[in-house]
């Protein structure tokens, strides 16, 4: 497992309340619930040692890993070529009445084998609250209870697949032939909420289908008929996986802390809504044809404007919160001067020099 890989060598998935990045080696090293600027479960991406993971990989020296999305949607497919066999990880997270903002999410990473044989490696260590806080675990051979200040994570497994005791974490490995599977399914939820009910092949199969069948009449809107219309598609569906659905409101980029350039004090947030860059982002999306989309930004951009001027007398802020709180954390992350640029995040204050999501 890579220490530190490349931005752009993670694909992305999401719920349209939140989103993980899932890097090209099967590792997720970035995942805030239950929002976009929620405290971070997994920032192994800004802090490898404390950051936290949850990783799907096939360790050897002869493993090739290439990552790529089922067409037209938001399921994500990271695939291991090794000598004795071709494994794949296919992650996603199932989009349910996305307009309703809830506290309980799902990340579904679903293990197969199309060739010969294939051992996996499972690694989960969730960081509650950006690494500051400890959890507690409760561990069975088919759950993982994770416990945190105020967030419950739990871990399920369906099929040949035990999970062992690391510490406060837990780990698996699970040989599997042509043909088998198994899954691993993270359930956030608020501290107390009702537990997940065991997964079953039968509700895998229908999660996955129905996840695919979203996407697809999603971009059945689409009005564009031109040039390039996978990369379209894959931008317009980009777009939509940043935009927090409750209120319609686009993030800049789902993470936060990466710096512009290492060892500098450019380490901004942009886990917000940027007036600007929002209005760039739904003209693109009306553009394809997705007005809803457009129509929720206005409602929302309404109700800011709606809502007084700012302490400088301006009508509005360059960037709010995605449920249009003005207030914007002044969190810095200092448990994290150790990663990528040694330098603290901070939530930006101007419009200059953003740091965009390239996957």
């Amino acid at each position: 497992m890579r220490r530190y890989p490349p931005i752009a060598d993670h694909g992305l998935v999401g719920d349209l309340q939140t989103a993980a990045l899932v890097s090209s080696d099967g590792v997720i090293d970035w995942f805030c619930a239950p929002r976009f600027d929620s405290p971070s479960l997994f920032a192994a991406l800004l802090d490898h040692e404390r950051g936290g993971h949850f990783a799907v990989t096939v360790e050897g020296e002869d493993v090739t890993t290439r990552q790529l999305y089922l067409a037209d949607t938001a399921v994500l497919v990271t695939r291991f070529l090794t000598p004795d066999g071709v494994g794949e990880v296919v992650d996603f997270m199932p989009v349910d009445r996305p307009e309703t903002a809830t506290d309980r999410h799902r990340l579904i990473r679903v293990l197969r084998v199309t060739r010969g044989r294939v051992r996996f490696t499972l690694e989960c260590r969730p960081r509650f609250d950006y690494g500051r806080a400890d959890h507690r675990l409760d561990l069975r051979p088919d759950r993982a209870h994770f416990s945190g200040p105020g967030t419950d994570a739990y871990l399920q497994s369906a099929g040949p697949l035990t999970l062992e005791r690391d510490g406060t974490d837990a780990r698996s490995v699970v040989e599997l032939a042509h043909g088998e599977r198994a899954a691993l399914i993270l359930t956030v939820c608020a501290t107390g909420a009702e537990p997940p009910a065991p997964p079953t092949p039968e509700a895998l199969e229908t999660e996955f289908h129905a996840a695919r069948a979203f996407w697809h009449r999603w971009l059945r809107r689409s009005t564009y008929r031109g040039r390039w219309q996978a990369m379209v598609n894959r931008s317009a569906i980009t777009l939509k996986l940043l935009t927090y659905a409750p209120t319609g409101a686009p993030v800049a980029a789902a993470t936060t802390g990466l710096p512009e350039q290492l060892g500098g004090a450019r380490n901004w947030d942009y886990r917000y809504t940027w007036v600007r860059d929002a209005s760039l982002s739904m003209q693109a999306l009306m553009a394809l044809g997705f007005t809803e989309a457009a129509h929720a930004f206005r409602r929302w951009l309404g109700e800011r404007l709606r809502s007084g001027r700012t302490a400088t007398g301006e009508p509005l802020q360059i960037m709010y919160r995605v449920d249009g709180d003005p207030h914007l954390a002044e969190e810095t992350l200092d448990h994290l001067e150790g990663h990528r640029g040694s330098a603290p995040v901070r939530v930006g204050n101007g419009a200059a020099d953003q740091l965009q999501l390239d996957i």
